[in-house]
């Protein structure tokens, strides 16, 4: 199986961000806890986007894409909690919860345009 190339691109676009704010947060704002839960679960989306690329069936394939689906979730409540605990600036949150937001959106869209071929597969 293999997904739109625009996921794995957008995936590994939104990773370097979360490097690049880790960064941020690590050296100017000298936040650590946070900002690693941020890193662990922002990067691995994209992580578990290349993963479905390899899947050993179309049931594979979703799940892997459902685990990006939970980590991208999670990614939102740590940019969230950094937002409101005030360690990121209002333009820096509003950019990656955007970018955010949006890959949540084409993963979701992904799982279920990948199962509703599953059903019209099952029904031939």
């Amino acid at each position: 199986m293999k997904q739109q190339p625009v996921l794995k691109e957008k995936s590994f676009n939104f990773a370097i961000l979360i490097v690049k704010t880790f960064k941020l947060l690590t050296e100017e704002k000298r936040e650590f806890i946070l900002s690693k839960q941020l890193l662990r679960s922002g990067t691995s989306i994209g992580a578990n986007v290349r993963e479905a690329n390899n899947a050993e069936s179309m049931n594979d394939f979703i799940h892997k894409l459902a685990i990006a689906q939970k980590e991208c979730d999670e990614t939102i409540y740590w940019i969230d909690l950094l937002k409101v605990t005030e360690y990121l600036p209002e333009s820096i949150y509003t950019n990656i919860h955007n970018e955010a937001c949006q890959l949540l959106r084409i993963i979701k869209s992904s799982i279920l345009t990948t199962k509703q071929k599953k059903i019209a597969g099952d029904t031939q």
